[in-house]
């Protein structure tokens, strides 16, 4: 017996995919990949409740640096040190605008309204921190914006909203990402934004500007924030010890006569190792206050290390066996980067140094076993 047909639950002759559609209304679905995707906007609903604002995802950190630019639009931007992929960023932009960069601690008086100060804090490769409250008080004072990359401070390390930050940038592809397998960047919206309707703004600006992550990229976002608190807090950690260790084979007097390193460990290191660097060893800055405010959760995943012979620094990494010689950070696995073969602005002594989810203890032993090598061949 023929099954008889059901009728279809539109009016005829107008094609089914049609019905909900009313052109001259807001849309309330997913039309188009460009302006928004399932996907992507799960990751950027969840990153807005982790970040505690309104969040953008954007094709990489780059990318997410320009769209900032662009919608702040500054006459004169104030920046320091930091990655230099930012400062080559606004060199392009200075093409088109005429944007002026300025010193990061020049006087409050050389700001005007829409100006901007950007701070990398912690800042690349050192691992060091910076006062974010004391730059916003300076930004806000003279109606200019302090923007923060947090790339190497990631939740829950800090939040930049808490101590004034207009808008948090990140290269998801880092630490959000978190297994080195996606690009990402992000732009979060202080709150007290709401009702100029930045995050509105923005979402316009990306939609033309075309610089949107994929849905591959958001799949594999929503994926790695799951387990974001747990690395982050485990590489911090380990960071901590691992520089407690090193540093105190370099200043031994700072460890009032326990340091970490034994004798033995300490005659090995002095002869290659020369200096530290990382949020924990800012010692005045830690009796001050405002850093364990700022990082209370820990100091970051990042440090860096100058060792004292330019051919050391280039051999070390080619030593080690859990550590890879790469360019980026924030994975699972730990990096070691001799920096000046991507900066060369920085000291060609300095390894910057990217710590995993492995063992600190065996990261260590790893190390060890390098600089004997490098002693070896010396």
């Amino acid at each position: 017996m023929e099954r008889p047909r059901r009728t279809l639950p539109h009016p005829p002759n107008i094609p089914r995919h049609l019905t909900s559609i009313q052109p001259n209304i807001p849309y309330d679905g997913h039309i188009y990949s460009r302006h928004t995707a399932p996907t992507t906007t799960r990751f950027e609903a969840i990153l807005s409740t982790i970040l505690k604002g309104q969040t953008l995802t954007y094709a990489s950190g780059l990318s997410a640096f320009h769209a900032l630019l662009v919608f702040l639009n500054p006459r004169q931007i104030s920046i320091g040190g930091g990655y230099h992929g930012c400062h080559g960023v606004i060199d392009v932009h200075q093409k088109l605008t005429g944007v002026k960069k300025i010193p990061l601690d020049c006087p409050a008086e050389d700001l005007n309204p829409g100006d901007v100060i950007h701070i990398e804090t912690p800042i690349n490769p050192y691992g060091t921190a910076t006062n974010l409250a004391k730059f916003a008080e300076k930004a806000h004072s003279r109606g200019a914006y302090l923007t923060v990359d947090a790339t190497f401070g990631p939740p829950p390390l800090q939040d930049p909203f808490e101590w004034g930050a207009d808008i948090v940038m990140h290269s998801g592809t880092k630490y959000i990402g978190g297994h080195s397998d996606m690009l990402c960047g992000i732009l979060a919206v202080n709150p007290v934004h709401v009702k100029e309707k930045w995050f509105e703004q923005l979402a316009k600006e990306r939609l033309v500007l075309g610089n949107v992550m994929g849905n591959m990229e958001g799949w594999l976002g929503i994926r790695s924030v799951r387990t974001l608190e747990v690395r982050v807090k485990k590489q911090a950690e380990s960071v901590g010890r691992l520089v407690r260790w090193l540093d105190s084979a370099v200043r031994p007097e700072r460890y009032e006569g326990k340091p970490e390193a034994t004798e033995e460990e300490r005659e090995l290191m002095s002869k290659v190792l020369l200096k530290v660097e990382h949020a924990s060893l800012q010692e005045e800055d830690i009796k001050d206050g405002w850093l364990l405010k700022q990082m209370p959760n820990g100091f970051g995943p990042v440090f860096s290390i100058v060792l004292k012979e330019v051919e050391f620094a280039k051999r070390l990494p080619s030593k080690l066996h859990l550590f890879h010689h790469a360019t980026s950070l924030g994975g699972v696995e730990s990096l070691i980067e001799w920096r000046a073969m991507t900066d060369p602005s920085v000291d060609t002594k300095l390894l910057r140094v990217s710590v995993g989810i492995e063992g600190w203890e065996d990261l260590k032993a790893d190390i060890l076993d390098g600089f004997k090598a490098l002693v070896a061949e010396a």
